[in-house]
């Protein structure tokens, strides 16, 4: 009985959460944005397509800022990097 009470209360819990956060959709940032930035509408799925096409492989662990900079690690000429793209389309290695 308290196993069930505890997951009731649990998914409870989390309904509430939900509600007052609002959805987060799949790869963007999960801390609140400042008064006056916007998320656009891109997707991890247009990110990783763009740098893929900038000669980047294996793309992954997308995440987008505030900012709707996608962030991610990369592979190009054999190595590990990170990698951003701005919301124009620019993509470059993180830290240029």
């Amino acid at each position: 009985m308290f196993r069930r009470t505890m997951t009731a209360a649990a998914i409870a819990m989390l309904a509430l959460v939900a509600t007052e956060t609002g959805p987060h959709p799949l790869g963007v940032a999960q801390a609140a944005c400042a008064t006056g930035e916007r998320i656009d509408g891109s997707t991890a799925s247009d990110a990783k397509k763009k740098m893929e096409q900038a000669g980047y492989r294996q793309v992954r662990d997308l995440r987008k800022g505030c900012d709707n900079v996608w962030h991610a690690s990369a592979m190009k000429d054999g190595g590990s990097v990170l990698i951003a793209i701005a919301p124009n389309g620019t993509v470059v290695p993180e830290g240029n």
